[in-house]
């Protein structure tokens, strides 16, 4: 494989890290918001309280996009594997 195109399919791998990996951590930053919004309000500290919300967010999350992102590597990985031919 020439460096251009190992370049291009670096690049490639990186923006598809990004765009799979984008909307659990979406969640999870909005999940964490939240519920430091309600910790703060209601002046509650409690360090389960601020991360068993964002867990469960997370779990479900990967659990409804997972197959979205296995078929999106997998499609990438035979695009790469077939170029190499």
């Amino acid at each position: 494989m020439p460096p251009g195109e190992l370049a291009h399919a670096a690049t490639q791998a990186l923006l598809l890290a990004v765009s799979v990996s984008l909307p659990v951590l979406a969640v999870a930053a909005l999940v964490g918001l939240v519920t430091a919004a309600l910790q703060a309000a209601s002046q509650i500290q409690d360090p389960t309280l601020a991360h068993l919300p964002r867990l469960l967010a997370v779990v479900a999350v990967l659990a409804l996009l997972g197959p979205w992102m296995g078929r999106e590597i997998a499609a990438f990985a035979e695009q790469v594997f077939s170029a190499t031919r």
